[in-house]
């Protein structure tokens, strides 16, 4: 990048780099708040966060990471997400073959003692990139590093119950043991994305991204029926 007078870089980051966090129930996860990943994931980000920051006293790089919670939806159809990887695409396929949907654990110090997550739309994220780009035109940068998510959790359950509304199918979980290392709460605190990018997620409410994970599923995994 310094050979190709390449000078800006906008980083995926992700929340994995915050590992299993210390707080109290019911705390929201700061920047600064301490990293502490658990997995090769969040290391690897992490150790390249630390790169391109050293970039930037070395050559003048101008950089922003953009930490991600739990992105899912889709902007349109015909771009749903392949990957069935994250808990929404993997409830709706065990749904269409018939099996049951698994909670890793229902006593966790969560409200309902499912694990809670920060669900942020694909098209917010795709937003916030705009907003970062435009900071990095900024001659004031104070912070290289910003939380992209909505500032409120959906526990397990609560995404369960909002796949069976979107999509009509009877969801009726088996509740297994725990996974090794699932931090019962992981929600971002959104305070400096919005005071200093101008950034809030807008399509963030969990109906709208399950219902357009639904949409999209037949032209990217086939039929529904």
């Amino acid at each position: 990048m310094q050979q190709a007078q390449v000078t800006k870089m906008m980083f995926s980051s992700s929340a994995a780099t915050y590992g299993l966090p210390d707080l109290p129930e019911g705390s929201l996860i700061h920047e600064d708040g301490g990293n502490r990943p658990i997995s090769p994931y969040g290391e690897t980000k992490l150790v390249c966060e630390w790169m391109i920051r050293a970039a930037g006293p070395a050559w003048g790089l101008r950089s922003v990471n953009l930490r991600y919670f739990n992105v899912a939806g889709a902007g349109w159809d015909d771009l749903g997400d392949p990957g069935i990887f994250n808990l929404i695409p993997i409830v709706m396929r065990q749904l269409l073959t018939g099996d049951k949907p698994q909670i890793f654990g229902d006593d966790y110090p969560t409200p309902d003692g499912t694990c809670v997550r920060d669900y942020v739309h694909v098209l917010d994220l795709a937003d916030s990139h705009l907003a970062a780009l435009d900071y990095l035109d900024r001659a004031d940068r104070l912070y290289d590093v910003f939380n992209v998510g909505t500032g409120t959790g959906a526990s397990v359950i609560e995404v369960l119950e909002q796949v069976a509304e979107s999509t009509g199918y009877s969801v009726e979980p088996a509740v297994i043991a725990r996974r090794p290392g699932d931090p019962a709460s992981l929600v971002a605190d959104v305070t400096r994305i919005q005071d200093v990018l101008g950034w809030k997620a807008s399509n963030s409410d969990l109906a709208t991204i399950v219902d357009s994970a639904w949409s999209a599923w037949p032209a990217i995994h086939g039929s529904t029926g």
